[in-house]
């Protein structure tokens, strides 16, 4: 770790691994394998000055091991203060307190320190940057920054080995090991540990050269890496589809990569413009760096430009608006008259005055973001991340409805621990009629379609299979008949218990032979007082992670997401808005 840490201190100080003189106080298994690395990576053996206990390993030595003899130098220097003058970076396996800071001060300029002894480190990090100010340290406690921990690679350097059937792990495989840990620390911090380590700037630099032990990134990033070292180097005893290998590894740490593998293929195929209503918030800004940084759509941003810029900066994040994306500020845009003017053409007829339609066009983002759409400025319209679902909505509807297109139902896709779990109309229809619950079912298993999976659909109701004449229950039969009309290509079946639906053995004895084969995988619910319970629920007491809400009947010209949604979540959602129509079941 030690080694990767060393490879971003370099690239920050601009100084050659190759022409750095090295200074290791420290000489048993930890500091010999450290300097091993670091001849992997460049460093000469002649720039490498050894000390242990004893002082410096020289060639006048009667006492040193093969391990310590192997970097003995023909040199007059004897004592660690000597090895100190113009060291470029010290490397510290060794005890308390043993660099001073006038050790330090003799050091070359724009010093690397590895204090690395724990607890306490041979110099501790205040002492060393008062005696240079523009020192790179590292320790290895987690209460200062750049913290050199084997956490960072343990067990994942084991797991590509592993993975690949290596017979050893060779040089190769730890230096790419290496080089995948460094590579980390200097891309965009993921948002995982971004709310982990809330409060720190995690910016690439002085303080930020390596990543941080909770960076789930790092299973997926360095046992690829290892696997592909163990290959490439003759070791492996097993040829694994790398493309593959890592979508597998990211799913073991990101829930939902497996089920949104089809919608993030399709997104990637496409190249489309989104527009985010609350372009200020944090979870929104980095949304947009993923955007940026990994597909070949364009980002729109809506958010007053010192406040984003602000929130950009407090991030760490290295997006810049007008480069990397377009940044439309409320209160002064160009676009304004062009925008509440056609505003107000569309929805004069429903009350909007010239003067209301300029104020909303003024404050409401999410207004502004619906008429970047239809104006055709942007492709689909991301809002939601604050306020209230169906505030949002009525905007949404207000501008882009049509004869073609209106909002159906919202669907939500849950990923439990025994697989996914899609549940309907959470948000948009509170009572719908049988017409309405009808579309819902057949735009649900359109939506389910996207995601590769077949959809066999339960209509929920207090009812079961007409032994109550509830509404629900009258509802979801009228529905019921309507879908069979239709000659549709996939399982659905109604009404019936939440229960009944997911266990088939259940079912099989309340209503033999019925259409649905095994167990269901959307629950239509026939209110969205019961959707939203079952939503809330599955999240709340099982764990359950929400993909969503997808908002259906929009033509992916819009999605409306909710306050608790996760940066992870909202990348989901920027993928489904990301691709096109054509991609839909």
């Amino acid at each position: 770790m030690a080694a990767a840490a060393a490879q971003n201190a370099l690239i920050v100080a601009k100084k050659k691994i190759e022409d750095i003189r090295i200074v290791a106080l420290g000489a048993g298994a930890a500091g010999i394998a450290c300097l091993k690395m670091l001849m992997v990576m460049g460093a000469r053996p002649e720039n490498i000055t050894m000390l242990d206990s004893k002082g410096v390993v020289h060639k006048g030595r009667n006492d040193l091991n093969p391990e310590k003899a192997e970097f003995a130098r023909e040199t007059e220097m004897r004592s660690t203060a000597d090895a100190m003058e113009g060291a470029d970076l010290f490397l510290g396996v060794s005890g308390p307190g043993l660099l001073t800071q006038d050790m330090v001060r003799r050091m070359a300029k724009d010093p690397i320190i590895f204090a690395l002894a724990n607890p306490v480190p041979e110099i501790m990090p205040a002492a060393a940057r008062e005696a240079a100010p523009n020192a790179l340290i590292a320790t290895g406690r987690s209460d200062y920054p750049n913290q050199v921990n084997n956490v960072l690679c343990f067990p994942f350097i084991f797991r590509g080995a592993l993975d690949s059937g290596a017979t050893e792990i060779n040089e190769a495989m730890k230096l790419a090991c290496a080089e995948a840990i460094a590579s980390l620390a200097r891309a965009t911090t993921s948002a995982e540990v971004g709310v982990a380590y809330h409060g720190e700037k995690l910016t690439f630099g002085p303080d930020y050269l390596i990543p941080k032990p909770f960076d789930p990134r790092l299973l997926p990033t360095v046992a690829h890496a290892v696997a592909k070292a163990a290959m490439e180097s003759g070791v492996a005893t097993r040829q694994l589809d790398l493309v593959a290998y890592r979508a597998d590894l990211e799913a073991k740490v990101f829930r939902s990569s497996m089920v949104m593998r089809p919608v993030f293929e399709a997104a990637r195929a496409s190249r489309r413009r989104i527009i985010f209503a609350e372009g200020e918030d944090e979870r929104v800004l980095r949304v947009a760096q993923a955007i940026i940084e990994e597909s070949a759509d364009t980002p729109i941003l809506i958010g007053r430009p010192d406040v984003v810029a602000a929130r950009i900066e407090r991030a760490g994040l290295s997006i810049r608006p007008s480069v990397e994306f377009d940044l439309m500020n409320p209160e002064s845009d160009e676009r304004y008259r062009d925008y509440w003017m056609s505003y107000h053409a569309g929805l004069r007829r429903r009350g909007v005055t010239p003067d209301l339609a300029k104020a909303i066009l003024r404050t409401n983002t999410t207004a502004i973001a619906a008429v970047a759409v239809e104006r055709g400025d942007a492709d689909s319209m991301i809002c939601g991340t604050f306020g209230e679902y169906r505030w949002h909505l009525n905007y949404v509807s207000q501008i882009l409805a049509n004869d073609d297109l209106h909002p159906i139902g919202a669907l939500s896709l849950i990923i439990l621990d025994k697989g996914p779990l899609f549940i309907a109309d959470t948000h948009v229809n509170i009572e719908p009629d049988p017409e309405q619950l009808a579309d819902i079912v057949i735009a649900a298993a359109r939506h389910v379609r996207r995601f590769g999976i077949e959809p066999k659909i339960a209509m929920c109701s207090f009812s079961q299979f007409g032994n109550l004449d509830c509404r629900t229950g009258i509802v979801t039969r009228a529905a019921l008949e309507r879908l069979d009309a239709l000659g549709l290509d996939f399982q659905y079946e109604g009404e019936m218990h939440t229960d009944a639906a997911l266990n088939p053995d259940l079912r099989e004895r309340l209503f033999p032979e019925g259409r649905l084969e095994g167990k269901a995988n959307v629950l239509v619910y026939a209110n969205t007082d019961a959707a939203g319970a079952a939503r809330n629920i599955l999240k709340s007491v099982a764990d359950g992670l929400e993909v969503g809400p997808i908002l259906m009947g929009m033509g992916n010209r819009a999605h409306i997401v909710t306050p608790s949604i996760t940066v992870r979540g909202l990348l989901n959602v920027a993928a489904l808005a990301g691709s096109e129509v054509s991609s839909y079941g």
